[in-house]
């Protein structure tokens, strides 16, 4: 899909709004390298954290960032120590005469890993995350900035929160968001700022068409559309069906095999209600551990059913966590 309407159209910008990594049972067996790779192959042009980044622990994620050939933005990671950034806070790209920043913010749940490395810090508030966005800002109002856009981690509901703190001076012009794993047929607009978010995984892409005013470095018109992808959209490329290949038969011949039947397949449909499938996870913690209750954050099942019949593959694939 990218490389079609790289071919159709002539400024093309690719970009991610974090969770590139523990997508599946490849991702994890390859501790995100598998992904690092694919990704280089796709060439985004920028791309933010999200939580899911660090799942791999906070050594593994500089490993990972230092395999990446595109930028990975974060303003609000810091090394506590010396009060200095993790990553770069933002990126300018040069298209077509025009300068295009990107600013990345990540989302609380971030500090669920970092809380056992306490050399890292993060601001945790959207009134410190506007703050920050303001600085850089601040720091280029100077600058001829045709377009400035946050890539943020932090959910819908915060993203409209976020863009109702930000003073118009600083330049904000969109916000592609992510976490909240929200559809959006179309944007909303608050304070003037266009934010969209494109669901989760990648059957569905999102595409922005935007026309940019150099003289007031603003958007004076703009589609959105949520596009399912399928061979409707474009054909597979059969270049990166072959990377993943490679990595398939290595996970199929150490998961692919039958470890279990159930009497019937088990759903776990959404995270807001109690289910089958959610069930059996809970139970199976509680007994590994034995304890009389137990509770599972129903957004650590990553599929949606199991069953009748399962191999390792598909159990790895509900619950891949085997960290604390």
């Amino acid at each position: 899909m990218t490389n079609k309407v790289r071919q159709e159209e002539k400024n093309v910008l690719f970009v991610i709004s974090g969770d590139m990594v523990q997508g599946s049972l490849i991702d994890k067996e390859y501790r995100g390298i598998s992904t690092i790779e694919i990704m280089n192959y796709l060439a985004p042009d920028v791309v933010t954290l999200g939580n899911h980044e660090l799942d791999y622990g906070l050594p593994h994620l500089l490993f990972l960032e230092k395999m990446a050939n595109f930028p990975i933005v974060n303003a609000n990671l810091y090394i506590t120590k010396y009060n200095k950034r993790l990553m770069n806070p933002y990126v300018i790209l040069k298209v077509d005469g025009f300068n295009i920043m990107f600013i990345g913010i990540v989302t609380e749940e971030v500090l669920k890993s970092l809380k056992r490395d306490l050399s890292i810090s993060t601001f945790v508030s959207l009134e410190d995350a506007a703050s920050e966005v303001g600085k850089i800002g601040d720091a280029y109002k100077n600058e001829d900035i045709d377009l400035t856009i946050l890539l943020t981690h932090i959910g819908f509901e915060e993203d409209k929160k976020l863009a109702a703190m930000l003073n118009p001076e600083w330049g904000v012009d969109m916000i592609l968001g992510g976490h909240s794993h929200t559809f959006l047929e179309q944007p909303a607009q608050v304070n003037n700022i266009l934010i969209a978010q494109a669901g989760i995984g990648t059957d569905q892409i999102g595409r922005f068409d935007v026309v940019v005013d150099d003289d007031t470095n603003s958007i004076v018109e703009w589609k959105w559309q949520l596009l399912p992808v399928d061979n409707n959209l474009a054909q597979p490329d059969s270049e990166i069906e072959k990377l993943i290949a490679t990595f398939q038969e290595e996970v199929d011949r150490k998961y692919n095999r039958l470890i279990g039947r159930l009497a019937h397949k088990l759903t776990h449909p959404n995270r807001e209600e109690e289910t089958e499938l959610g069930n059996l996870i809970v139970d199976i913690v509680a007994q590994l551990d034995s304890l009389d209750v137990a509770l599972i954050g129903s957004g650590s099942i990553r599929r949606t059913k199991l069953g009748p019949l399962v191999t390792l593959s598909d159990l790895k694939e509900v619950f891949p966590y085997d960290d604390v």
